[in-house]
């Protein structure tokens, strides 16, 4: 039995054979035609000499237009088989001279290729026979006719009993693709040539000579070159009549991803992910794609979307004829299609999909620009009202136009309020806001970034993406507004792209997404807040790009049919993925608010190589915070988002309080957190690096009024802010220093440094929008006595427009923390997990 977890070795297996001797078999080679040696023999020369002649008079027709390097020194003829039962000897039609030097050796003919026989054609065999050898070519034919073997049969007899015709090859005998070529308008042709560096600059020489273009990528083979050239057919009938040692030409077969396979290929890889399909039940938590409509009938949907669950507010119809809400909702429910089309795994499913119709065709008129917040809320409304109590997270990956760069507007404010759980309705102001916020209401927007328009391309991406500001309502405070990055930096198979690359570095933001860099005032939030997976574009250097290849994009369902898969990509495909991960966390921990899942996705980013150097490479926080505007915090991984580990324990708190008192909204309270600290693990590592991460995550209430938005403290109700204790301050200590700080921010004071060195941005950046988040790094015995946290409120528009009927309401919040170090002996998790109680079967992972 071998140690569990080591390697196995190859079974050797001995004593099981012994030798036998061939018998050889009595009477005529079967594989060998019987036929009349003197007739055949005399019609099969009669044919070689009448091809040789053609091929010399079509060579002789291309040497009056043809350099003589490129003259042809030899003629390629067609050997056809005569029964399929008797194949051609095939081995006999390869021959190199004598020489010793393999530099000195030159082919005496040289066998191109090979033609299978089908039900209509014989097979074929295409060989090349050199000018100075060919009278020992037709020496064999004579032979055949006049020598006999020392056994009385006729000298090569296995070679030219069998064959049933001899004719000078035509470019079509070069084909080996199924179906015919085609012979108008201007394709790629895959050119197979014989082996070496000659015939690839005699090819390339040809080429130079005449219409065709030939591309850069080659591939070397052990026997055969492969060139990919573009032009007519006709233009490449000279090839055989040339000195371009040319074996075949077939179409380009090349499948970069899935959509490069046909149709009927396509439609059954659907259809067996779409057997592997397990749906969620009825009542679990759905992703809501407010967007364009659906094609509810596509395979990989129908089993996850019900007809109760497709709502329109523009038709009845809710089809999907812009071909964007059938492809982001498949990405939502089942992310990108590549490894799922390919694989053979079942796929069970913890979410469904709800969809809503928002978007009217585009032959019909569309929503004026001030009526999209109340469309949204009645797209909102829909799906409650048919399974109020569903967990559901809200997907727009939609955008338009901002009026102002950053500012809040009648969209993002709907956003805002329909995210605390307010009702809105229309008012001359903007939004008229019915009643306080209800907590028990809240709800989870994942809103797009917007994409860079394609005309704004630039090779320096980065200025593109950092010019282009997020788009309406992406800059809404409660939303989680996703923004692309890409690692999909492949260049295609296709000769059409030689010399292309991709624009976008790997790990990069993408050329498709837009940032917060050109945000009016540094207090707006800041967007995105996280990045995923959005494509690339691929570019030529002088100017052209595309933006939509599929190789640099991702594959999803298609509106067009409903086995039908399609590409899609930019900041829409990211925020699909995004709504993805979020009803996945909401599966795994149900009780969890919008709050806190808005939060866990933030908190699960991390960022790439790329990024991470960037941040690196600048040392001001208000740089770092410039990057932030750029990046989000980075990618959450799906691992990181649901699950902790020994070595990267994440705790969750969700709490409420009430924080203002009195008609004059005077800070009352605020919460002190006593996490359940591993102080003593974190001593034991001493000098070893730990990094620990606070996310402060809530909803604000927005105002009513536009007349405000432009006032730091009067669009939202009110803020919140986390402290941490210090390494040298006691709880008390720590108590009186945030009772001045919170005092000293509502008085709008400058604050001091209180160990900010050691957070990313530090508590003057990170405070913008209703999501907070800052990243601590130091050793571990330094943080052993950090483990204190307070969570504070400042005052906004309740305070200062002394709204009486906001008295006394208490805020909530999701605080999430997380330490993790990369010593990987060290057990984090275990000393949290007994200080909370947790029974024994819940700290031991299943199997």
């Amino acid at each position: 039995m071998s140690e569990q977890g080591g390697g196995l070795p190859h079974l050797w297996v001995e004593g099981y054979a012994d030798d036998r001797r061939f018998e050889r078999r009595g009477g005529p080679d079967p594989k060998v035609r019987e036929v009349e040696r003197r007739a055949h023999g005399r019609a099969r020369r009669q044919e070689l000499d009448n091809a040789i002649a053609a091929q010399l008079e079509a060579r002789g027709e291309l040497d009056e237009s043809t350099i003589e390097e490129l003259r042809a020194i030899g003629v390629v003829l067609v050997l056809e088989g005569a029964d399929a039962a008797f194949p051609l000897k095939v081995d006999s039609l390869e021959r190199m001279s004598g020489h010793r030097s393999s530099e000195a050796r030159r082919p005496w003919w040289r066998l191109l290729s090979v033609t299978a026989a089908t039900d209509t054609s014989p097979e074929k065999a295409m060989v090349w026979v050199s000018d100075e050898y060919r009278a020992h070519f037709l020496k064999r034919f004579e032979e055949y006719l006049n020598k006999d073997t020392p056994k009385g049969d006729a000298t090569h007899r296995e070679l030219i009993a069998n064959i049933g015709r001899i004719r000078a090859a035509v470019l079509e005998d070069l084909w080996q693709s199924d179906g015919d070529p085609a012979t108008r308008g201007v394709h790629w042709w895959e050119v197979w040539l014989a082996r070496g560096n000659e015939p690839l600059r005699i090819a390339r020489a040809y080429v130079e000579g005449s219409p065709l273009r030939m591309a850069g990528r080659v591939l070397e083979f052990v026997d055969r070159t492969v060139i990919w050239v573009e032009g007519r057919w006709d233009d490449l009938r000279g090839m055989p009549f040339s000195r371009v040692p040319v074996t075949e030409i077939r179409r380009p077969e090349l499948a970069d991803t899935v959509e490069d396979l046909s149709v009927e290929e396509r439609a059954e890889l659907a259809d067996d992910l779409a057997a592997r399909i397990v749906a969620a039940g009825p009542d679990a938590p759905a992703v809501c794609n407010i967007d364009s409509g659906v094609r509810r009938s596509s395979v990989l949907l129908d089993a996850s979307l019900a007809p109760a669950d497709v709502h329109s507010i523009v038709d009845r119809a809710a089809t999907d004829v812009r071909n964007h809400g059938t492809a982001m909702a498949s990405l939502a429910l089942l992310g990108p299609l590549d490894p799922l089309l390919l694989g053979t795994a079942q796929v069970a499913l913890g979410h469904r999909l709800e969809a809503v119709k928002i978007l009217p065709d585009p032959d019909a008129d569309d929503h004026p620009a001030e009526a999209f917040g109340l469309v949204t809320a009645d797209a909102v409304s829909q799906p409650e009202a048919v399974a109020p109590n569903r967990s559901r997270v809200f997907c727009m990956p939609i955008t338009a136009k901002p009026d102002r760069l950053g500012e809040p507007s009648l969209w993002s404010a709907s956003v805002d309020a329909l995210a605390a759980g307010v009702g809105i309705a229309a008012s001359d102001e903007g939004i008229g806001i019915l009643g306080p916020p209800d907590p028990g209401a809240s709800r989870l927007f994942v809103i797009s970034a917007g994409n860079v328009p394609e005309n704004d391309f630039l090779p320096n991406y980065r200025d593109a993406t950092d010019n282009a500001v997020v788009e309406d309502p992406a800059q809404a405070y409660n939303a989680l507004t996703v923004g692309a990055f890409t690692e999909l930096v492949g260049v295609p198979d296709d000769p059409s792209f030689d010399g292309w690359a991709p624009l976008g570095a790997h790990g990069d933001v993408s050329p498709h997404s837009r940032t917060s860099l050109g945000f009016s005032h540094r207090s707006w939030p800041v967007k995105p807040d996280i990045c995923m997976e959005g494509g690339n574009v691929l570019h030529d250097g002088a100017g052209s790009y595309d933006p939509r290849h599929p190789l640099v994009s991702l594959r999803a369902a298609d509106a067009a049919g409903d086995r039908v898969i399609t590409s899609a990509n930019a900041t829409s495909a990211a925020t699909a993925q995004a709504a993805r991960l979020a009803a996945l966390a909401q599966v795994k921990y149900p009780a969890y608010w919008p709050e806190i899942v808005r939060g866990l996705l933030t908190h699960a980013a991390e960022w790439t190589p790329i990024m991470r150097g960037e941040l690196d490479a600048v040392s001001g926080k208000q740089d770092k915070l410039r990057l932030l505007r750029r990046y989000g915090w980075g990618v959450p991984r799906e691992d990181a988002l649901l699950n902790s580990s020994h070595t990267a324990v994440t705790m969750v708190t969700q709490d409420e309080f009430v924080p203002f008192t009195g008609d004059k909204y005077n800070l009352r309270t605020f919460r002190l957190h006593e996490m359940p600290w591993p102080a003593d693990v974190l001593r034991s590592l001493e000098g070893a690096e730990v990094t620990m991460r606070v996310t402060l995550s809530y909803f604000i209430e927005p105002t009513a009024s536009r007349r405000g938005w432009r006032r730091r403290y009067s669009y939202a109700s009110h803020g919140l802010r986390f402290e941490l204790k210090n390494q040298f301050e006691t709880t008390e200590m720590f108590v009186s220093r945030v009772n001045r700080e919170a005092q000293d921010e509502e008085d709008e004071a400058p604050r001091p440094a209180s160990g900010n060195d050691r957070w990313l941005i530090g508590p003057n950046q990170r405070n913008s929008g209703s999501l907070h988040q800052d990243i601590w790094e130091g050793t571990g015995d330094a943080l052993a006595e950090c483990g204190v946290i307070a969570v504070h409120a400042i005052g906004g528009w309740w305070k200062y427009n002394r709204r009486a009927d906001r008295q006394d309401l208490p805020v909530r919040y999701a605080l999430i923390v997380s330490l993790k170090t990369r010593e990987t002996d060290v057990d984090l998790w275990t000393p949290v997990a007994t200080e909370l109680g947790l029974p024994i079967e819940q700290m031991i992972p299943a199997s």
